[in-house]
């Protein structure tokens, strides 16, 4: 995990995380009668949501197994009892806080405000650049994050501009507290400012020394609903604000920070699985981990005692083992510490699964969904041995670690280009130019066809790489659904590079190795773009989820998981998904009826509407050669760069046409109980593969696409 990005937002000041009693004395779990989860029959009664950082299920060496098959435990539990997407897509950029927000909301990032994690930048009135982090409360606005961004929208920004739906509303409306761990912003992530916003200036929280807002309030919170006995007076429950929230949100409470989720829940402090008190790995401190990178154990622990305690839904996280947080460096795959700390995450799982079961939370009553934001790439060079295997034979690196630029003087010394611009420091920079030019003018078109000259030597390979692997600006940025309603956070271009390079605007203009940072994600690789889906529970399918018709795995990504997991437990968003219900993983006897007749052709219809649709589904593959070709030509008048932008910008216009008719029709027979139109169906079958067609058919000869 990157630590000086991953969640720059958050003081290095450690939340004390309470304790529990011990494992074996876990009371039996009971959901309150208020809690109304419309599954047929009734059968679900608790929700787990568990999302992984940076955790694989494909090996990253051939010789080593993967993360999950080193965790059997997990592994075993959803290929025995549930369904397992290795088909499964991040969004881009590919990073924790959009992936975790996607799947969180089911919608894009230019529905829910952060396409570019794990900060962003904002333009400032005077064309200056500020980086907000990613990671906020719910309902900040940009200028709370930064308050010189001049920027008051909100950092969760719908389409409309107003803050988007928050993902607990419709547990909390059906009468279901909702617990979350360690999840991107809906538990206090920012001090002072966030405690002040929730307490009140002048509150005893808000009088609290910053460290100590840290280890009192971050991380944790409970979102109640109304008459919950957990949110009241006597425990500190203040008021869950939502003052933009569709149909109203008022008589709502929530609990935040340990210092009143523990005591609220078990009359003490939450502990991890083995009954420790959660400490910080870097400073060995008692608190919430810094940077919220909490281990699987700790987790565990606490959103067992959540569901033991009577929440009956429970989001969470868990960091990645591929880090030593103790010292700052990063593992390759089959090094003694990777496995180790993977040994641990499935001893987790196991006494986890166990200590449910006890509870009697178990497949038969609860919706269990684990997922890993994205994928990754492994910089560094061959292990030694050669065919260790980091079980019997652990693997050692002579080199390990992404290959650091300094791409602002990178720019300038091998082009001669001094344009000041600012970037977001990634594998996938984003470029935002000081003054914000125009995306035709000469300033922007010329620094953009200086960028697809860029080289680098790789210090691993010893090979000179072309730096540009794919170029995209604001055009295109709209095709892969990468701009708000916030045009202050939209950067004038973005290169995607090769998976060993990470930029910076310091340092050495040389590729140099960083053995602190070797697992590289944000680009559009394969590797970083697909990731797993793990369902399991009452309704869900046992076994790889391949299609009726045998064309293969289902393609899915992470805006597909709400809309299933509301489908199964009969709630309604307050608004239209951009992902839809994977129908195929689930028993035609737990989804309405609207989703069985015409299966074929509805299947048709969604498996186009996500390679139509999704970041990383082929019409969105196909067109990054045709961007780029486009951002890098120079022709008379520009008449190249013209002619392919007005092509993808034709496409998006058909595409969001075709699309939106798509959604609606899917959501209308998941959630409304309305017949698919086969006639209609058939015909937006036919416009989306015939807009794939046209789309591919460019990619694969551009010379002629742009004349």
């Amino acid at each position: 995990m990157r630590q000086f990005l991953i969640r720059v937002s958050f003081l290095m000041g450690l939340v004390v995380v309470l304790g529990r009693v011990p494992a074996q004395a876990a009371p039996r779990a009971t959901v309150p009668n208020s809690c109304q989860l419309d599954s047929v029959r009734g059968r679900i009664q608790h929700v787990i949501y568990i999302q992984f950082d940076n955790t694989h299920l494909r090996r990253d060496n051939p010789n080593v197994p993967s993360d999950l098959e080193q965790m059997p435990h997990l592994l075993t539990f959803i290929q025995n009892n549930g369904t397992l997407d290795g088909n499964h897509h991040t969004v881009l950029i590919s990073h924790i806080a959009n992936g975790i927000l996607t799947a969180l909301t089911g919608v894009y990032s230019d529905r829910h405000g952060m396409p570019v994690a794990n900060s962003y930048v904002a333009f400032r009135p005077n064309g200056t650049t500020v980086f907000p982090s990613s990671f906020f409360y719910w309902t900040d606005t940009v200028n709370d994050v930064v308050s010189t961004a001049g920027d008051p929208n909100f950092g969760m920004l719908a389409a409309d501009g107003r803050n988007a739906p928050a993902p607990w509303v419709p547990f909390t409306r059906a009468g279901c507290d909702v617990g979350a761990f360690s999840t991107a912003n809906i538990v206090i992530e920012r001090t002072p400012f966030d405690v002040v916003k929730v307490f009140g200036a002048g509150s005893p929280e808000a009088r609290e020394t910053s460290a100590q807002q840290a280890r009192d309030f971050e991380g944790i919170a409970v979102h109640c609903a109304q008459g919950s006995p957990l949110c009241t007076p006597a425990n500190h429950a203040v008021d869950d604000l939502l003052p933009q929230e569709p149909g109203t949100y008022t008589g709502f409470k929530a609990l935040f920070g340990d210092k009143y989720v523990g005591p609220a829940l078990i009359s003490g402090p939450l502990r991890d699985l083995d009954n420790n008190l959660i400490t910080d790995p870097i400073s060995g401190l008692t608190g919430f981990p810094t940077n919220f990178s909490p281990s699987a154990t700790q987790t565990l622990g606490a959103i067992a005692t959540m569901q033991e305690a009577g929440i009956p839904v429970t989001f969470s996280y868990i960091a990645d083992a591929h880090d030593n947080r103790a010292t700052g460096l990063a593992f390759g795959p089959g090094q003694a510490g990777y496995v180790a700390q993977l040994k641990a995450y499935d001893d987790a799982f196991d006494k986890f699964f166990k200590r449910l079961a006890q509870d009697h939370i178990d497949k038969s009553n609860t919706l269990f969904i684990f997922t890993a934001d994205e994928g990754d790439h492994f910089a560094g060079g061959p292990p030694n041995p050669a065919d260790c295997n980091g079980i019997i034979v652990p693997c050692s690196y002579s080199k390990i670690g992404e290959q650091d630029v300094n791409l602002n003087a990178l720019v300038t010394l091998q082009t001669g280009n001094s344009t000041p611009f600012s970037i977001h420091f990634d594998m996938a920079p984003t470029i935002s130019i000081t003054g914000n030019p125009a995306q035709t003018s000469t300033t922007t078109r010329q620094l953009e066809r200086d960028f697809s000259k860029l080289t680098g030597v790789n210090q691993v390979t010893n090979q000179t790489d072309k730096l540009a692997e794919a170029l995209i600006d604001q055009t295109e940025m709209g095709l892969l659904h990468m701009l708000t309603a916030d045009p202050a956070r939209t950067p004038n271009f973005i290169m995607f590079a090769p998976a060993d390079y990470f930029f910076l605007s310091s340092g050495s203009m040389t590729p140099s190795i960083a053995p602190g940072f070797a697992w590289n994600h944000g680009g559009i690789q394969n590797e970083i773009a697909q990731t797993w889906l793990g369902t399991v529970g009452p309704g869900v399918l046992k076994g790889d989820t391949r299609t009726d018709d045998g064309s293969g795995i289902v393609f899915s990504d992470h805006t597909d998981i709400r809309p299933t997991i509301m489908a199964l437990l009969g709630l309604q968003d307050d608004y239209t998904h951009d992902g839809r219900v994977l129908f195929e993983v689930l028993n035609p006897s737990t989804i309405p009826h609207s989703l069985t007749v015409r299966y074929g052709t509805l299947l048709d219809l969604a498996r186009i509407y996500k390679q139509i649709n999704a970041p990383f589904g082929q019409l969105s593959l196909d067109s990054l050669p045709v961007s780029t070709r486009a951002l890098a030509s120079d022709s008379t008048n520009d008449a190249v760069y013209t002619t392919l932008e007005n092509k993808i910008a034709n496409w998006r216009t058909q595409r969001d046409a075709i699309a939106g008719s798509m959604k609606a029709m899917l959501e209308g027979a998941a959630f409304q109980g309305q017949a698919i139109n086969e006639k209609q169906a058939k015909q937006l079958i036919a416009q989306g593969q015939a807009l794939l067609n046209l789309v591919h058919a460019c990619a694969s000869d551009i010379a002629s696409c742009e004349q």
